[in-house]
C-alpha cells in the first residue's frame, strides 16, 4: 500500500483523525429521591427537565412511525403486486392479455388504501412501545427553577424529591396531542 504524502510527515494535519462531536446524554445521573426503590442504588438516570423529556418522546416516537411505515411500504408493495396481477391460468389460456394501464391504477389504488391503514397501525405501534418507557422514565427537579417549570406543568412535585416520573406528565394530554 503506497502513501500518497510523505511516509515522514508526521504534522498535526497528517496525523489527526477529526472525529464528531460527541452527542449530549438524554439523561444524566441524579441522586435517588424518598419515594425511590433504594436497592436501585443512590443514583438515578433522569432526563434534564420536562423539555429534554417531551423532545426524547416525540422524536423517539417519530422515528418508530418512521421505520415502521418503511417496513409496512415494503409489505404493501409485495401484497399490491400479487393482488393486481392477472391470474396465471387467464394467461395461460389466453382469455385475458396482460393490461399494464388497469395494472398500474389497481396497484396505485390498494397501494394508497394499504399505506392509509398502515399509517394509523404505525402511529398506534409507536405509541404502545413508547409509553411504557416513557411512563417510567424519571425528570429531574434539583433546582428550584425546574420545580416551578414541574409546577406550570401542572405536575406535583413532593417536598424533598428530586425527580418525578414521567407518567405524571402523561396524564394530561400531551400524548394525545403528539401525532
Amino acid at each position: 500500500m503506497a502513501w500518497e504524502s510523505d511516509p515522514e510527515d508526521f504534522s498535526p494535519a497528517a496525523t489527526i483523525v477529526p472525529f464528531d462531536p460527541p452527542l449530549p446524554l438524554l439523561r444524566g445521573p441524579v441522586n435517588a429521591g424518598p419515594g425511590d426503590d433504594p436497592s436501585a442504588g443512590s443514583f438515578i438516570l433522569a432526563f434534564r427537565d420536562a423539555a429534554s423529556w417531551r423532545s426524547a418522546y416525540r422524536a423517539t416516537e417519530s422515528k418508530i412511525v418512521e421505520q415502521c411505515k418503511a417496513g409496512a411500504r415494503a409489505g404493501c408493495s409485495i401484497s399490491v403486486s400479487n393482488k393486481c396481477k392477472t391470474p396465471w391460468w387467464k394467461i395461460i389460456l389466453g382469455t385475458k392479455q396482460m393490461d399494464f394501464k388497469e395494472r398500474e391504477q389497481c396497484e396505485e389504488r390498494e397501494m394508497s388504501s394499504c399505506m392509509a391503514l398502515a399509517e394509523d397501525a404505525c402511529i398506534t405501534f409507536a405509541k404502545q412501545k413508547c409509553i411504557p418507557a416513557f411512563q417510567e422514565a424519571r425528570i429531574a427537579t434539583e433546582s428550584s427553577s425546574e420545580v416551578g417549570n414541574a409546577a406550570l406543568e401542572r405536575v406535583t412535585v413532593e417536598e424533598g424529591s428530586t425527580n418525578y416520573k414521567g407518567s405524571k406528565l402523561m396524564m394530561g394530554s400531551f400524548v394525545d396531542s403528539t401525532s
